[in-house]
């Protein structure tokens, strides 16, 4: 009898622990204040927010660039040669899975014991992510913020954001940095007759042969600064496709834009790249992709690095600046690190010339 009653107490305790690290019910944290995203959802939220949850990979940089110490992890953990080029107290931080992107890949359980005070997504703002939005608000009572991630809308969210989260002046700093680089591009593109704008092919996916086409997200940043993106006819709408070498050969891009070391090297050394004008004439650039892209990979504020490299890159006699100060300061301002002079003539290496 005895021993039967110590089981029951300890099962009673087992219990309670789990209901704290694990509730069933809807976390509702004590609300404060009333804010409005993006999509004009009227949202309650603490007065007080320390904890944030990136939904997706873009929400996770935006995040990571406004507000670090509020981060309770990534939706993908940051490979190990990512690490250096991101804050110490970000770098360890666990990998927690995502609610958008391809695929969720975090349970509703681990989201509510991982205790947020808010979840942000940041990109598209359509019904389809409204909807989730409002569901998982309503499974969990965890506020969820959308924030609308287009590219030119890249200073207004940075700035709503900073205020949501009480980091208004670094906000501030982000936002006018942004609106110096959409300046300084508007004014160089302006400069540059349409015939004389590069033509440009993206190479991405395991071989190079996968792209985006005109008016993809991913290949937004190469429109941006005035550039003609080659990939057309493979999709009736903006979106990642499969093309054959011969489409390569046929729309003969002078200029080819990688992330992917080993992409780059394909290019270089692989004899079907050999007849395209870019290869022949070595404008091949291998843009930097730590500790995020600076074309995509994801398709947030990091692309803004990938501005000014593109300018540098195609229209140097229109750049006043320094490409090694822009690189510099970048990485100081938006990733708050130092990057080191390897690192920094390594990028410029891999830029070519």
């Amino acid at each position: 009898m005895a021993a039967a009653a110590g089981v029951k107490r300890r099962a009673l305790l087992i219990g309670a622990l789990l209901a704290t690290l694990l509730p069933l019910g809807p976390v509702t944290p004590a609300q404060a204040r009333s804010v409005v995203d993006s999509t004009g959802r009227q949202v309650e939220i603490p007065d007080t927010i320390t904890r944030v949850f990136a939904a997706g990979p873009p929400a996770n940089v935006f995040l990571y660039v406004l507000a670090p110490d509020k981060m309770i992890g990534w939706g993908r953990a940051p490979r190990d040669e990512d690490k250096p080029f991101l804050l110490p107290a970000a770098r360890d931080l666990p990998e927690l899975g995502r609610l958008t992107g391809r695929g969720d890949t975090i349970s509703i359980e681990r989201l509510m014991a991982s205790r947020p005070d808010v979840i942000i997504d940041f990109g598209v703002t359509s019904d389809t992510y409204r909807s989730l939005a409002d569901r998982i608000q309503s499974q969990t009572g965890i506020p969820y913020l959308l924030i609308d991630g287009r590219f030119e809308n890249t200073a207004a969210a940075l700035r709503l954001l900073s205020d949501i989260l009480g980091v208004r002046e670094r906000g501030e700093a982000l936002a006018r940095a942004a609106e110096t680089s959409f300046a300084e591009v508007d004014r160089v593109v302006a400069s540059v007759p349409i015939s004389a704008r590069p033509r440009i092919y993206l190479a991405r996916g395991i071989d190079g042969f996968e792209s985006g086409s005109r008016g993809s997200i991913n290949t937004e940043i190469i429109e941006r600064v005035g550039a003609i993106n080659v990939v057309e006819g493979v999709r009736d709408t903006g979106g990642i496709a499969r093309v054959s070498p011969e489409q390569v050969i046929g729309w003969a891009p002078d200029t080819i834009i990688t992330m992917e070391p080993a992409i780059y090297r394909a290019i270089m050394e692989r004899p079907e790249w050999q007849v395209i004008p870019a290869v022949k004439q070595r404008r091949v650039i291998l843009a930097p992709n730590q500790p995020f892209g600076a074309l995509d990979l994801p398709p947030s504020v990091n692309r803004l690095i990938g501005l000014k490299l593109l300018l540098h890159k195609l229209y140097p006699d229109k750049v006043s600046s320094d490409l090694r100060s822009d690189l510099r300061e970048f990485y100081r301002l938006f990733y708050q690190v130092e990057i080191s002079d390897a690192d920094l003539q390594r990028f410029i290496d891999a830029l070519g010339n």
